[in-house]
């Protein structure tokens, strides 16, 4: 019997033209040789199982041909050639330098540089991971590196160029190999398979190729395992089956699952995935590459960018032309922040769960946003006493009305609530209800929150009454206005930002039935919309009148004076107060002091004029620390 040789070694390239992918490499080599333009050291990088090491032997053969093709090959017949295919070759020498990386080993290897060649021209050293020598035999190294005998020639292989030294890498022609493609290697496994007489569907072979991710030597490994597994007849379930590969199937199911907004479909295709023992994570990824395929192939110029057979892209392409881009952009999103999460996750399972729930509700009517909303910009009032509100609404209204804001140019949409609602300077008011039909520039918002149309009891209960509630029209000072807006603050402290936003941006009461606040940001308009039903509800019952509305409106830029620490604060109040200035010049800790030292010489007057300025400052450094909440020592508020 045979000794068996697997396919790694027995369809190793041995000339240049069966090298896999390296076209260019190879074309440059050849052009070398014929050229008679050799240089003294090489150095070959790249990945693994790209072709290095059997490139720097097919080199070495080539330049000691006696007789070279006219296609730069070598001839195989010479003594030369022999040698080297019976490996009696002293021509060619190779060096594993992770097992010979010291010093002594090099000083060998010097020590055989000198010896000429007996048959060819040239004795060639092959040192393989050159990365793993040590400092110390890199430096003994350098010289014959830069200055070997004419016949000698180096060819270093490495798989991490990174670790090599700067003075090495100076003195050799590097050569980068790059990752064989799916499609090459898919290639030349039909090639193979073809010479040892077994059957293969291209989408196993495919699958193969994507599994040994650009290396050659992995996928005719795996191609030897499946050929052992399905006895000959290479098919795409014994691939997926033997690799533990997740089958396409699930993925264009779950997809049609999604664009139908069936959620127990979703969920159950999952189940089955994890009973058949695939992990959560190993799911998500490979979740999200299918939504990136999807991408690609909408477009005829990305198409080469999917790596799958021909039936599978076809597949692929026909599926695409179901999903629109605003579906796979927030598809891939949703996902690629699942992946994200999930080492994190206390309930893993959980997390994949609801990001198939929230991409199944992306194109779901009722919940999603438009496909491609107009972008609007936003443009503040151009003074304070300008604002914009919308036109309410009632609560039979089903269709959303568009109401022009003539100061700031940005349309407006209502929604059906009670007639207080207020407007926001973006479109964006509120995320309880939003319509369906809405034209408003927002967020992609979470598809599991409620629509108009499908409403809690609570809310339509809400709606229901407010028809029929009791008018209250008590009338109500800015002042008072101004304590409920606080006491609101106050029960609500887990929302930092909102709480301070309350406590810097007050109202202000512009008549009876209504008054605005002038926040510095967006964001400050998205908090606040947030609870505006709870702030309105509070604000009605303290003041004990339900007439009246709030407006809101973005202060321009410049409009406010924005106070980033607590010394820019006394400055101001310093501004405000010409007449009293604090003690500039003496540290806090040194003012009573200098005001017993006053004291004791008789200057009275001065000291009192001291005390004064004291006083000045502790009601200053009170006065911040009860409007800002600063928790800096008193004596940071005094120093310039």
């Amino acid at each position: 019997m045979d000794n068996y040789i697997v396919s790694a070694r027995k369809y190793r390239p041995s000339t240049f033209r069966s090298v896999v992918g390296q076209k260019a490499l190879t074309q440059t080599l050849k052009n070398a040789i014929d050229s008679n333009k050799l240089a003294h050291a090489y150095l070959f990088c790249g990945p693994r199982g790209v072709g290095k090491t059997s490139c720097a032997r097919i080199f070495a053969k080539t330049i000691n041909c006696f007789h070279p093709t006219e296609s730069g090959e070598a001839c195989n017949e010479c003594e030369s050639c022999r040698a080297f295919n019976e490996q009696r070759s002293y021509n060619i020498i190779e060096l594993d330098a992770a097992s010979n990386n010291s010093v002594d080993d090099i000083r060998t290897l010097i020590d055989q540089v000198r010896i000429p060649p007996q048959i060819g021209k040239y004795k060639v050293f092959i040192i393989d991971e050159v990365h793993m020598l040590s400092a110390a035999a890199f430096n003994a190294f350098l010289k014959t590196l830069e200055e070997p005998p004419h016949h000698a020639i180096f060819i270093l292989a490495t798989t991490e160029k990174h670790k090599i030294l700067p003075t090495i890498l100076s003195r050799c022609q590097v050569y980068d190999f790059q990752r064989i493609t799916t499609t090459d290697i898919a290639e030349h496994l039909q090639y193979v398979a073809s010479q040892e007489g077994i059957t293969a569907e291209p989408e196993a072979l495919n699958i193969i190729a994507q599994k040994a991710d650009g290396g050659m030597r992995d996928a005719l490994s795996v191609f030897d395992q499946v050929v052992s597994f399905s006895g000959g007849h290479i098919t795409y379930k014994s691939v997926i089956e033997n690799l533990n590969v997740l089958d396409y199937e699930y993925y264009f199911r779950l997809v049609d699952a999604f664009l139908q907004n069936n959620v127990p479909q979703a969920l159950m295709i999952f189940k089955e995935i994890r009973d058949n023992g695939f992990e959560a994570q190993f799911f998500i990824g490979g979740l999200s590459r299918h939504f990136r395929d999807l991408l690609v192939s909408k477009d005829p110029v990305t198409l080469p960018l999917l790596e799958v057979s021909e039936s599978v892209a076809k597949r692929y392409g026909e599926q695409a032309e179901k999903c629109t881009l605003p579906f796979l952009y927030r598809a891939m999103e949703l996902s690629n922040r699942c992946d994200l999460d999930y080492r994190i996750s206390n309930n893993k399972q959980f997390l994949v769960e609801l990001t198939l729930i929230q991409i199944c509700q992306i194109t779901n009517p009722v919940t999603s946003a438009p496909e491609n909303p107009p972008l609007q910009k936003i443009t503040p009032a151009p003074n304070a006493g300008q604002t914009v509100s919308p036109t309410p609404q009632t609560p039979n209204t089903t269709t959303s009305q568009q109401t022009a804001g003539t100061t700031s140019g940005v349309t407006q949409t209502a929604e059906p609530q009670a007639a207080y609602r207020a407007a926001t300077i973006r479109p964006t008011t509120f995320k309880r209800d939003i319509p369906a039909a809405s034209t408003q520039t927002r967020k992609a918002a979470p598809p599991t929150r409620i629509s108009i149309h499908q409403k809690p009891a609570e809310f339509v209960a809400e709606e229901n009454t407010s028809t029929v509630q009791t008018v209250l029209d008590t009338p109500f000072t800015a002042e008072a206005l101004t304590t409920a807006w606080l006491e609101y603050a106050k029960t609500i402290p887990t929302e930092v930002v909102l709480v301070n936003t309350m406590q810097s941006c007050r109202p202000q009461l512009v008549n009876p039935k209504n008054f605005v606040v002038s926040v510095d940001s967006q964001i400050q308009v998205d908090h606040i919309n947030e609870h505006f039903h709870e702030l309105m509800s509070f604000l009605q019952n303290a003041l004990k009148n339900n007439q009246f509305s709030m407006q809101l409106r973005i202060n321009q830029p410049g409009e406010k004076e924005i106070i980033f620490s607590p010394k820019d604060v006394l400055m101001k109040m310093i501004e405000k107060n010409p007449d009293k200035k604090p003690v500039r010049h003496i540290r806090p800790r040194n003012r009573l002091t200098v005001y017993e030292q006053k004291i004791r010489k008789g200057k009275k007057k001065a000291a009192g004029q001291l005390m004064e300025k004291l006083k000045w400052n502790a009601i200053l450094m009170l006065h911040l620390v009860h409007d800002k909440g600063t928790h800096e020592r008193p004596h940071a508020l005094y120093r310039t």
